[in-house]
């Protein structure tokens, strides 16, 4: 007769404890296995990153560029006209305000020499690099043309004439003032272009 041999829990302990010992070290499950660089592997095998902390004398990037720079504000208007376009300009704005101090203070030759100065300077900064030596040279034509309507003209064309000739000698002041205003912002122009060039080509 066949004796059925029972088996008893110790021997299933046994037989666990050695197939453990002799399983081969690549069985093992993903979870517990490590990477060389010490960090788990992930379930895909993937190795998880951590976060590289910068060496004792490394500094972080956003520290290096420095805080961003201002927004830049509103421009004000910096147009370029060419010689011609200037001198247009000038003599219509001066034949404006022309009329305009004729109407408001009764054709006042000091008010219109007043209001020259500004459109002189204004002529000089919006004229083109390559036309500055318009500038001055417009600017007493544009006077002439503002005096039209001021200039006092009760006898026909040659009273008027002689109206002009007579505001012209009394306000050569204005004249003069206007155009050396307008000579003096051009040669600063000039000079800070010339500059300009010259350290382009020391760079190149």
């Amino acid at each position: 007769m066949e004796q059925h041999r029972t088996r008893s829990p110790h021997d299933g302990r046994r037989s666990h404890e050695g197939r453990r010992r002799g399983m081969p070290p690549g069985s093992l499950p993903s979870q517990g296995r490590r990477r060389p660089g010490g960090g788990p592997a992930a379930a895909g095998g993937e190795r998880v990153g951590r976060p590289r902390r910068p060496a004792e004398g490394e500094r972080p990037r956003a520290a290096l560029r420095g805080p961003r720079p201002p927004a830049p504000g509103p421009r004000l208007p910096n147009p370029r006209l060419t010689g011609l376009g200037s001198g247009l300009f000038c003599a219509l704005a001066m034949f404006l305000l022309g009329c305009l101090d004729l109407l408001l203070f009764g054709g006042s030759l000091t008010a219109y020499g007043v209001l020259f100065l500004p459109v002189c300077a204004l002529t000089a900064l919006w004229v083109h690099d390559g036309d500055l030596l318009t500038a001055p040279v417009v600017v007493p034509i544009a006077f002439v043309t503002g005096l039209l309507p001021v200039a006092d003209g009760s006898g026909g064309l040659l009273g008027r004439l002689m109206g002009l000739v007579t505001a012209l000698a009394t306000q050569a002041s204005w004249l003069y003032g206007g155009t050396l205003v307008a000579g003096v912002i051009v040669l600063g122009r000039r000079v800070r272009t010339v500059r300009m060039v010259r350290r382009r080509r020391r760079r190149i």
